[in-house]
């Protein structure tokens, strides 16, 4: 009996070792297990839990719905890369247009486009997995990792709702004497011209919401700071080069300059300008398709910690009645009834985008234009199709 029970003790040590061993790249958090690189990096993870497969006939229904509105929206010579999923099933996909007129280059499923603010949600959760992973507090002041901030009560997460009280920086810089806008303007730029020319906060802080680039702007020097790797290769490691995102990156004029798809106003002229340097807030290029694969992983039951994630879909502003609101990276609708509706647009020079990410039936859609339209953000009008949504149908009168 005695060697019975010992056999047990050295069984039982040699599972504590082996689990030791076999978790030495992934640390656990809460209930979830935070999966990691070889640099002690978070990374995300493709989707590990297999979705319910939608009916033949389910596909077809909505397909023919779907192309109907594409049909009735975008026009031929409209620019655009278009993607409805659910389950992460595609049910609907189109792209049309040109990545570049002069060169007679189309936009395709892998032509990667401008992908403007939704570079925010991105940017977002780079965050919330170094907060998950214990590298960053959402209540950790910014001062801590970028020492010239000059907003002392400015927290990490008054930066991803939006209740910092900052100004923009496209506006401030712009202002005689505190920029050369022949020149182009960095992320490090932005937080010297606030320290150097004593810019005043536009509200204070955590008072009101203000929708401000500035915000995403001072989050990706904070991802610098503590991953120390450049945004673009930050982000790369955390997320792109694990999910798969073989079309998308952060773009770079050192690197990217001449290389990428054009912007275009309406007018199909191009749009540059000094602006163009900064990053976080904008300037990740990507497709629909590999979109899918990140919103995808975001329903993985590791992706972060349960208390953490409630945090990213819940309101912060509440001073002024109304359906709009903001969580931690994502726009919300907040109905007296249903759902709540999350989103996120973009527009910056000819670019405008939208995400569009129903959580309660698992709906993505990602629209993506490199030619400046507004045709874009009436992609919300598909929501119906899937949910108990108020929005009008492309067939009913706009208000």
């Amino acid at each position: 009996m005695k060697t019975i029970a010992t056999l047990n003790k050295l069984f039982f040590v040699f599972c504590i070792t082996l689990i030791t061993v076999s978790c030495s790249k992934e640390k656990k958090n809460a209930q979830v297990i935070i999966k990691t690189n070889n640099n002690g990096l978070p990374i995300m993870q493709p989707l590990q839990e297999e979705m319910p497969k939608l009916t033949a006939g389910y596909i077809n229904e909505k397909h023919a719905k779907i192309a109907q509105f594409f049909e009735k929206v975008w026009k031929e010579n409209d620019n655009v890369s278009f993607l409805v999923a659910q389950n992460g099933q595609i049910i609907y996909e189109n792209y049309q247009g040109f990545a570049n007129r002069a060169k007679g280059e189309d936009i395709n499923k892998d032509t990667p486009l401008h992908i403007a603010s939704v570079s925010k949600v991105l940017t977002a959760t780079a965050v919330l997995l170094l907060i998950d992973a214990g590298k960053i507090k959402l209540d950790q002041k910014v001062t801590e990792f970028l020492p010239n901030f000059p907003y002392p009560d400015v927290t990490v997460q008054m930066l991803l709702n939006h209740r910092s009280g900052m100004k923009n920086y496209a506006y401030f810089t712009y202002k005689t004497g505190v920029w050369d806008i022949k020149k182009e303007l960095t992320n490090e730029d932005i937080v010297k011209v606030m320290k150097d020319y004593k810019i005043p906060l536009e509200t204070k802080t955590d008072t009101r919401f203000g929708y401000c680039n500035t915000n995403y702007a001072m989050l990706a020097l904070i991802i610098e700071k503590v991953t120390n790797l450049k945004y673009p290769e930050a982000m790369q490691e955390m997320i792109f080069k694990p999910l798969g995102m073989t079309h998308t990156f952060v773009y770079e004029t050192s690197k990217n300059l001449g290389k990428v798809s054009l912007s275009y106003k309406g007018n199909m002229d191009l749009a540059v300008e000094y602006l163009d340097g900064v990053y976080g807030d904008k300037n990740i290029y990507s497709t629909p398709r590999d979109l899918l694969k990140f919103d995808l992983s975001r329903y993985n039951s590791s992706y972060l910690n349960p208390e953490l994630l409630k945090k990213v879909y819940q309101g912060y502003s509440y001073e002024r009645k109304g359906e709009r609101n903001y969580g931690l990276g994502i726009r919300m609708l907040e109905f007296d009834k249903g759902e709540p509706f999350y989103y996120h647009n973009g527009w910056w020079h000819g670019n405008t985008s939208c995400y569009i990410n129903m959580r309660k039936e698992k709906v993505t859609m990602f629209v993506i234009s490199n030619k400046y339209t507004h045709k874009t953000y009436q992609t919300k009008k598909l929501a119906p199709l899937f949910g108990d949504y108020p929005f009008k149908t492309v067939d009913e009168k706009e208000e």
